[in-house]
């Protein structure tokens, strides 16, 4: 049969074997792990309920033994993890916290601060959980990135019969039919046919591209209305949506060890602690001190030099701060992502759907003089012949009218000719929209004739966030450097953006290893990145970036897993007003940290020079933890976020 091509270009006749097109396939589902599914959540979960009914129980003054069981639950089903790992580790000769930790809670539970102890354990359970589960999710994302290539290919035989073959069987050389609506197989090139390809998940383009005999296409990308013979010219298995899951991969491996700032010293605190414990009941029993007397300024010392004051000195302003940038519509996703937000010193900014909203619009209406129309007739008269088509600039076009109010006249015959544009017959009259000469890129600009008569032309772009200078602007005065601009976009678009905004580092035509490559160029350089993008093909870049952010709207799965931070309302000025209070957060830990070291201090010179009663201590060390907590705390008011906003306070 002949299969007659039609949309914007040439009309193309193709020969086609006849053959059924085959029915849509149904896409699986997104594999997404449930938070149930992953033992450390089961097991955080249980020790939480378990310590929330001891704990309403215990203040309730029921009797002890109605919540002593429930909070000796919440200390096996919270602790029994970090104490297996912790003895794993003492195996292996090393000390980490986390055994120390337990000890802690297990020294508080042996002098009766049950729910001290309790808490702690909660404390370290819940972030387990969390962790594991923002593992599961990113392994999600990008497992799920492969389902962007389909399955099956249909291949062209040498005598032209169809076979439709696993997409991962194909081989160099291989000539494939890509029918209207189908997803590419594999990379290559297009040997006949005309079509529109939708490539917006490898390069960014927010405007489906023209692939005529020659052009370059990738797997995945979605093919528009017109048949394309293409030859395979890459394997599958080396496709570049192959190599984005290589990408995101390998970032996120060699990305360096992700540790809060604390976690950086607890090895020697742990070591300290454990060895002047000891020395503490074992030097004065030595010289002759009663046994009991040497136990109890030993456990006095451990408890007033346990690091409960340090990890909450840490957790509150951290936490805090998730608190209220989730309030604002920014989405952290751990403690040590709020942190790593605060320590860029340089940025690299996404063009599509991240400086822009990634769809086109009418931007300029310009009727010629004669044309006896106005703006909004002409405007009118194009949605009117656009309307049949489902190309992204018709839908604007008729989004256009809509706006203003305009009424649209139906239309006959209605033809789209791939390259060319849309003929169709309103009101008795010949009416054509297509575009005007060669794009320059960064704006496209359609012509509308009638019987063949020129009636004047419509501009539309890609629109720029409204609040895109201001957030470039900020960034610059955070950094200290004016942000990057790393985009898939050609040329010209990329300029017309970067001339809007304030950027002069602007690199264009880039796939995504091309962006991390030029996100690792700067690290090399000595920068510490943040990278804000929304697409698959940002998602490698904002994993070996050393922060990323995510655009929430429009953003594809994998960026919003593979991101540090994802801004839910798309509101680009969200992203230096996070950076700022992340960076108010860090100076709260300094602080914290010097509160706690010095009460610590005190308590310890304290219980070795004179004589710490233990109930004192307890009180002291209770004290300075409630104190960094109430301080941590301070960063959940409002006024926290706008002063984060305003100034970098």
């Amino acid at each position: 049969m002949s299969l007659h091509v039609f949309l914007y270009g040439v009309r193309v006749s193709t020969t086609l074997a006849p053959a059924p097109v085959p029915a849509p396939t149904r896409r699986a589902p997104a594999r997404r792990t449930r938070v149930l599914a992953l033992p450390e959540a089961r097991w955080a979960l249980a020790s939480l309920l378990a310590f929330l009914a001891a704990l309403t129980l215990d203040l309730g003054g029921t009797p002890a033994w109605t919540y002593g069981p429930l909070y000796a639950v919440a200390y096996a089903a919270g602790g029994w993890e970090p104490a297996l790992e912790g003895l794993r580790a003492l195996r292996d000769k090393t000390l980490d916290v986390d055994l120390l930790m337990i000890v802690a809670a297990l020294g508080a539970a042996a002098i009766g601060q049950v729910l001290d102890g309790a808490l702690l354990i909660v404390i370290f359970a819940t972030s387990g959980a969390l962790e594991a589960l923002a593992t599961a999710r990113t392994a999600d994302s990008v497992r799920g990135l492969l389902d962007l290539a389909p399955a099956t290919a249909t291949r062209l035989t040498a005598d032209g019969r169809e076979e439709t073959v696993p997409a991962a069987e194909l081989a160099v050389g291989d000539v494939l039919l890509v029918r209207p609506g189908e997803r590419i197989g594999a990379d290559g090139s297009v040997l006949d046919g005309t079509g529109e390809v939708d490539q917006a998940t490898i390069t960014g383009e927010s405007l489906p591209v023209l692939k005529t005999p020659g052009d370059d296409v990738f797997a995945g990308t979605l093919n528009g209305t017109g048949a394309l013979r293409v030859r395979v010219g890459r394997d599958p298995a080396d496709s570049v949506i192959a190599r984005i899951v290589t990408l995101v991969e390998e970032a996120s491996r060699t990305k360096a060890p992700t540790q809060l700032f604390i976690e950086k010293i607890e090895q020697r605190y742990a070591v300290g602690v454990v060895a002047a414990t000891l020395a503490v009941f074992g030097i004065p029993l030595a010289f002759g001190a009663d046994l009991t007397d040497a136990l109890l300024r030993a456990m006095t010392f451990m408890i007033v030099a346990s690091p409960c004051a340090v990890v909450l000195a840490t957790m509150p302003p951290l936490l805090s701060a998730i608190a209220n940038a989730g309030r604002h519509g920014v989405l952290v996703k751990s403690a040590v992502a709020m942190e790593r937000l605060g320590q860029i010193d340089a940025c690299a900014l996404d063009k599509t759907g991240t400086l822009t909203e990634g769809t086109p619009e009418v931007t300029a209406v310009r009727p010629l003089p004669g044309s006896g129309l106005g703006e909004d007739g002409l405007l009118a008269l194009a949605a009117a012949a656009e309307h049949p088509s489902e190309h992204p600039l018709a839908r604007a076009i008729v989004a256009a009218a809509r706006t203003r109010g305009l009424t649209v006249a139906p239309a006959e015959d209605f033809a789209a000719t791939p390259g060319r544009g849309v003929t169709a017959v309103v009101d008795g009259r010949t009416v054509h929209v297509g575009r005007a000469g060669t794009p320059d890129g960064a704006a496209t600009t359609v012509e509308v004739t009638r019987d063949g008569t020129p009636l004047g032309t419509l501009v539309l772009t890609d629109r720029l966030r409204a609040d895109a200078a201001p957030a470039t602007a900020a960034l610059t005065a955070l950094t200290g450097t004016a942000p990057a601009l790393l985009t898939g976009d050609n040329a010209p678009a990329a300029a017309r953006v970067a001339d809007a905004t304030g950027i002069t580092d602007v690199r264009a035509d880039l796939l995504p290893d091309g962006k991390v490559e030029a996100v690792r160029g700067m690290e090399r350089a000595g920068r510490k990145v943040l990278f804000v993008g929304d697409g698959v093909n940002d998602a490698p870049a904002l994993a070996a970036a050393h922060a990323g952010v995510a655009m929430g709207r429009a953003g594809s799965d994998l960026a919003l897993e593979t991101a540090d931070a994802v801004v839910v309302r798309d509101e680009l000025t969200a992203v230096p007003a996070v950076v700022r209070l992340s960076r108010r957060a860090r100076r709260l830990v300094l602080q914290n940290l010097v509160i706690a070291g010095t009460c610590i201090t005190g308590l310890v010179l304290w219980d070795l020079i004179g004589h710490l009663p233990l109930p004192l201590g307890v009180a002291g060390h209770e004290g300075s933890t409630v104190l960094v907590g109430l301080n941590g705390l301070r960063l959940l008011r409002e006024s926290a976020w706008r002063s984060g906003g305003a100034q970098e306070a």
